[in-house]
């Protein structure tokens, strides 16, 4: 796996360990209760920062090499659709059944994900930018994992420090990328900000933040039932968010479908899965805020060659 990260500022002091340690928290193999797949999930850095650990302005190459990859385990699911996932859809529209692990559809992307939100949260620090998520169990995962199934999970993101006016009108809202970049997630199937679907049942009274004198001149708000986001723009307040994750697609149990003639058959799942894919989903999520938030700094203005110059 490998990505390009395109748009980082320059001069930004890049400390390589630090990058290391965010892919070894999404890696596998690290808990009990997640795949068993035994992935170091190295970096290396090809392009885009000097001897020192400056970034260059230029794109930043890199690339994860894959060291576990057991492709015997998909054997089973030739010629046949496998529920959930995407093979299906994937067929129908290239032509090509492709079930293999490590796919265009396959959670091992996220690597390249987490890679590039970890170089943008080394350049958010500097503007007093923090993007944290966690994983909030939902049901017993070990239990589910016991009966060859699986569960859903919910994962919480806040981020604080942020600006007034991060998010732009219309089209470029600041809470419709976020929902975009959590939604492009595998598995996601709900994205919601400070009261979201909650909102739906309160009063116009209960769901105002009303604002009063802040600090150093600022406004302030008593409450944030609106997430921190106004009209599509930061207001300043935290930026409050919860990511649903459906039941992992493949679990230990003959299951019923259909072939690529659309002949019925069963199918007996193999392989290294995740119960529950919210538990590791929760770096991801964490990276996809973390470039999304470096997205929409970057089109307000934020880091600029010349002004990181005079700065220096």
């Amino acid at each position: 796996m490998g990505g390009i990260l395109d748009g980082m500022p320059s001069l930004v002091k890049i400390d390589r360990e630090e990058i290391q340690r965010e892919l070894d928290r999404r890696a596998p193999g690290r808990r009990a209760d997640t795949s068993q797949r035994k992935e170091p999930d190295r970096i290396e850095i090809l392009s885009g920062l000097s001897e020192e650990g400056l970034t260059l302005g230029s794109p930043i190459g890199f690339i994860v090499r894959n060291q576990d990859a057991r492709s015997q385990d998909y054997g089973g699911y030739t010629n046949r659709f496998r529920p959930n996932h995407a093979d299906f859809t994937y067929s129908a529209k290239y032509g090509i059944h492709a079930f293999a692990g490590g796919g265009r559809a396959s959670a091992r992307a996220t690597v390249s994900w987490v890679a590039g939100g970890a170089f943008c949260r080394q350049w958010l620090r500097e503007l007093g930018v923090k993007v944290e998520a966690h994983y909030i169990a939902t049901n017993n995962v070990e239990e589910a994992r016991n009966n060859g199934d699986s569960t859903g999970g919910l994962v919480e993101g806040l981020i604080t420090g942020l600006p007034v006016g991060i998010g732009e009108p219309l089209f470029d809202k600041l809470h419709a990328r976020l929902g975009m970049a959590m939604m492009s997630i595998n598995g996601v199937k709900g994205f919601e900000y400070g009261d979201g679907f909650g909102a739906a049942e309160m009063l116009g009274s209960e769901a105002a933040d009303f604002m009063v004198p802040g600090i150093n001149g600022g406004v302030g708000f008593k409450s944030n039932h609106s997430g921190g986001i106004l009209g599509g723009i930061s207001n300043g307040m935290p930026i409050n968010f919860r990511v649903a994750f459906k039941p992992t697609p493949t679990i230990m149990r003959p299951l019923e479908t259909v072939d690529v003639n659309n002949e019925p058959t069963i199918i007996n799942p193999a392989g290294r899965h995740d119960p529950c894919i919210a538990i590791r989903g929760a770096v991801v999520v964490e990276a996809m805020a973390l470039l999304t938030i470096a997205d929409m700094m970057r089109i307000a203005g934020y880091g600029s060659t010349y002004a990181r110059m005079k700065d220096k």
